[in-house]
């Protein structure tokens, strides 16, 4: 079994590290289904394993150039404050109910199968705004809409754990399309480090993290991550691209399923 803990984490982080996809809406799931933990420790834990993980692949993508801070410091806006909001809400009400978290789950399946259109799409949708540049958000209007992106990213992770990689992608692909699969997968990646350690510090302030196990697949996920976040500008655009909504169709297959 802990072996199994181990390759798990190895393989989640080699794939994160590829697509900046797949962490919560994976390996929550992956938790909770396979190795029958609770829920509550499931998201803790797993927010606090990609916190940990994602910062190695942060400082691989940075140093491959696959990182747009501007970006990244606008998502952080508005996602830092609304997970600190969620966990104080969490603290008062506590966990969502059944039906409200299989609605949250549903909800993120749904844009993440958005983002595998666009991503298969992507020349077309290239061409169309190329053709059409007054429908792509510019300027003060870019800005306002992608730290409002942050903000309902940072609630929907420090809730669920999941959404920073799925919806954080389907964001920046709809919001940017002009960035390349490998720089998708760094600024989702490095914005998601702040976001992810403050929901797992709260969540630590909540009792809800297992140590044990989150060393065991962290001893997997770094060198996971690192490899695939290394490997990312070098593998052909189009591969990653396929890559990247292969990975998200099995994301959301399992979050409806």
């Amino acid at each position: 079994m802990l072996l199994t803990y181990i390759v798990s984490g190895f393989a989640v982080g080699l794939l994160v590290g590829m697509t900046g996809v797949g962490g919560g809406s994976l390996m929550t799931p992956l938790l909770t289904l396979v190795f029958g933990v609770p829920p509550s420790v499931a998201v803790g834990t797993d927010l606090a394993f990609a916190s940990i993980t994602k910062t190695a692949g942060t400082v691989t993508h940075r140093l491959r150039g696959t990182v747009h801070w501007d970006i990244v410091k606008l998502l952080c806006i508005g996602a830092l404050p609304a997970a600190v909001l969620a966990t104080l809400a969490l603290k008062h009400f506590g966990t969502l109910d059944a039906e409200i978290g299989q609605l949250i789950r549903y909800s993120i399946a749904g844009s993440v199968l958005l983002t595998v259109v666009a991503l298969l799409f992507k020349g077309k949708m290239l061409a169309w705004i190329n053709a059409r540049p007054e429908r792509q958000l510019q300027g003060r209007a870019l800005a306002s809409a992608t730290i409002i992106s942050g903000a309902v990213l940072g609630t929907l992770v420090t809730i669920s754990s999941i959404g920073a990689g799925a919806i954080g992608a389907t964001l920046l692909v709809m919001l940017y399309p002009r960035l390349s699969s490998a720089e998708v997968a760094g600024t989702d990646i490095a914005y998601a480090v702040p976001l992810t350690a403050i929901a797992a510090l709260g969540h630590w302030w909540l009792g809800s993290i297992n140590w044990e196990l989150l060393a065991l697949l962290l001893i997997g996920s770094l060198p996971g991550i690192t490899l695939g976040s290394w490997v990312a500008r070098a593998v052909p655009e189009r591969f990653l691209r396929g890559l990247l909504a292969m990975t998200l169709t099995g994301v959301a297959a399992k979050l409806i399923y």
